[in-house]
């Protein structure tokens, strides 16, 4: 004796109702790729075109209590932010963080900025420079 199938016939019913769920989770996958690849290009836009200030330490020169440091700041003329320094001592423990802000018309400046330390600095690190 043969089973019966419990198949439909192909073609015989129109689409099944996994194969209607499978079409609109693929369109829902779709529109939501796309949005998250516009938030994604949205901010990485404005990460790059929006920061207007950037630095670089040149030199360094430490002392017991505190850190001279040589910085060539560039920003857009007009803009004005501030860039943040910090030092650590031979052990790798922070001993000093300042923020320096830096204005004026000026598109390219060098300073030399003094750091104030609890304990002789070994490092001067720039950590980062923000608009604003």
């Amino acid at each position: 004796m043969s089973t019966a199938s419990t198949r439909l016939p192909e073609g015989r019913y129109g689409r099944s109702s996994d194969e209607r769920a499978d079409r609109k989770l693929k369109i829902a996958a779709s529109v939501f790729g796309a949005v998250l690849l516009a938030l994604v290009g949205y901010f990485a836009y404005h990460y790059v075109a929006q920061n207007e200030i950037s630095a670089q330490v040149i030199a360094f020169q430490a002392s017991d209590d505190a850190v001279k440091v040589h910085l060539e700041v560039h920003k857009d003329s007009g803009a004005s932010g501030y860039c943040t320094l910090r030092s650590q001592s031979a052990d790798g423990a922070e001993v000093g963080r300042a923020d320096f802000r830096f204005t004026g018309p000026a598109s390219n400046i060098d300073k030399v900025v003094t750091l104030r330390t609890t304990a002789k600095g070994t490092t001067a690190e720039l950590l980062g420079c923000h608009a604003g």
